[in-house]
């Protein structure tokens, strides 16, 4: 294989990995507005969803460059809430 086409596969898989990184982060913002919309109405609501995507995306970063993300609890959807 040469140099070129090695630095190209390289790159297609880079970008392959932040491709799926966005699609879960957007999952991810989706299940927090879902949340969050749940919480100003004064619905119950959870954070597994969230959580869940949130722990796919932690192991997906362990195989390549994309960033991490923190676990949400159901008091920083609250406290959110409170501050909007």
């Amino acid at each position: 294989m040469s140099v070129h086409e090695a630095i190209s596969k390289h790159s297609t898989q880079q970008h392959l990995h932040l491709v799926r990184f966005t699609e879960l982060d957007q999952q991810r913002e989706q299940a927090i507005d879902e949340a969050v919309d749940l919480c100003k109405r004064g619905l119950p609501f959870t954070v597994n969803r969230i959580n869940a995507i949130t722990e796919a995306i932690i192991a997906h970063a362990k195989h390549g460059i994309s960033p991490l993300r923190s676990y949400v609890t159901e008091d920083m959807v609250r406290d959110y809430v409170a501050k909007l």
